[in-house]
Order: C-alpha cells, then structure tokens, then sequence
C-alpha cells in the first residue's frame, strides 16, 4: 500500500493581527504549525503502512519553511516528503492549491490512499480534498472517522454524520479526509527526530510539475479575497440585579430604548 498525505503549515495562534494600512495579516513573528487536523491523517497512513507495508509520503504547498512541517511528519513514520514552493503558487485559493497538489501526485506516481485532514484551520473550507480527487478523477470520502478494513482492492470506511456515521465500501485508489475522532497521533521518537533534523526535504517548482502557468497562483484563482479586517471591539454588556421581575422590566425597558422590541 502506497499512502500520500497532504499537510499544511498554519499559523499556530488565534491572536491574529492586522496591518490596519494594508489590511493583510501579520505573519512575521507567528508560530507555524502542522495544521492539527492534518496530523490524524498523518498518523492514520503510517498505522495502515505498518500493517500492510508500504511508503507514506507526505506533500505540503508553501514557502521555504514549510519544510519544518514536512520534517515533523518524517519524525512520526513518513518515509518520503516533498515540498511545493515556488512564487508562482503565491495567492493560490483553493481551486489553484487543489490542481498543483494534484500535479504532484501525479508526479510522485504509484498511490493507493491519499488522506487530508478535513479542513485547515487558518481556513476552514474543506475544499482541498475534493479538488484533489476532481482533478485525479478518483472517488472522494469526506469526514472519515474509522477505516474498518483495506482488502482485496477495496477499503472500508465509517463516514460521519450529524446524526451518526455511513458505512462505506469504495475501490482503490480514493481519497479521504479525516476527523479527529479516527485516531490518537502518536509523538516523534528519539530516532524518529534524528532521521527528520538531518532531512533534505525535495523541493518542485510549477516546471517541475508540468503546470499550466495560467491554473496556477493568483491567475488561476477565481476566489479573490478584497479585504481583511479586525471585526469591531464589542462594547461591554450591562448585568442586570436584583428581583427577577425587576430585572425582566428593565430588560423590557432596554430593548425597547434599542428598538429591538
């Protein structure tokens, strides 16, 4: 079995800022992680590979130092890794992210799974994995919480629902994404962190792919992002007291004062 999974370096901190002149976000000085959601399905394609056998190769989109990311998944069990960078990526939404990750895989050949984790947090669109499969022209199964059994060509799969979750039986090679409830990812071991420190992580341009220059970055981006911003400080609430049917008239009182009632 030949597993690829996709990950993502994110910001690694909800105390996002703004530059209120350029109204574009501050990178410098911000943590950088591997997107959680992404490390589930990093860990779930090593556990299937040491069942089965195999290589797990992990691919990520991003600048130069999103080899750290790649580097950490090297220290859990992937075998390979491979960075996308190039500034002709820059501006990609995720149309454009899903075609060149696509170009890669096809790139990197022979693959039977290729697992991402559902979302990405600094983004939250869901939309990678099942670009990626479009673009392979291979079947998609989103949200997966449990891979019951892989055999004969086939796999198994547990899909989550609001109210419960699918059963799935769907050929190989498929994609998926995963939720967190699949599995625990395991922690680097002492071998595991030597093997990624002295990592030369492969790095391919747009040329090195075969992209089409026009499907690529900004120019083939049709979601366009115009303005970000800081939504407004709310002001502080009032807390009401005292006997309850003198809080309930002056909270009638108020919302009346607010045109609200």
């Amino acid at each position: 079995m030949n597993f690829i999974v996709c990950v993502k370096q994110v910001p690694g901190t909800t105390d996002v800022k703004i530059n209120p002149e350029t109204n574009t976000l501050v990178r410098e000085g911000v943590e950088a992680v591997v997107n959680p959601f992404d490390l589930y399905a990093v860990e779930e394609a090593v556990a299937w590979k040491e069942k089965l056998g195999g290589n797990v190769t992990a691919l990520s989109m991003g600048p130069p130092q999103a080899a750290e990311a790649l580097k950490e998944t090297l220290a859990v069990g992937v075998d390979d890794s491979v960075l996308l960078s190039d500034r002709n990526f820059g501006g990609s939404d995720t149309l454009a992210t899903s075609y060149t990750l696509a170009r890669a895989i096809k790139k990197i050949g022979a693959y039977d799974m290729i697992l991402c984790g559902y979302q990405a947090i600094d983004g939250d669109t869901a939309q990678v994995g099942p670009g990626i499969a479009e673009e392979l022209g291979i079947p998609c199964v989103t949200y997966v919480k449990k891979i019951r059994e892989i055999k004969d060509g086939l796999v198994t799969l547990e899909r989550m629902l609001e109210t419960g979750f699918q059963v799935i039986e769907v050929k190989l090679p498929v994609i998926i994404t995963v939720v967190k409830d699949i599995n625990t990812p395991r922690l680097p071991s002492l071998r595991g962190k030597m093997k990624a420190r002295k990592a030369e992580i492969p790095v391919w341009t747009a040329a090195d792919i075969a992209c089409e220059m026009d499907r690529v970055g900004q120019p083939g981006s049709p979601t366009w992002v115009r303005k970000v911003f800081a939504p407004p400080r709310k002001t502080s609430g009032r807390i009401l007291s005292g006997e309850i049917e003198q809080q309930a008239k002056e909270l009638r009182e108020e919302l009346k004062r607010l045109q609200l009632i």
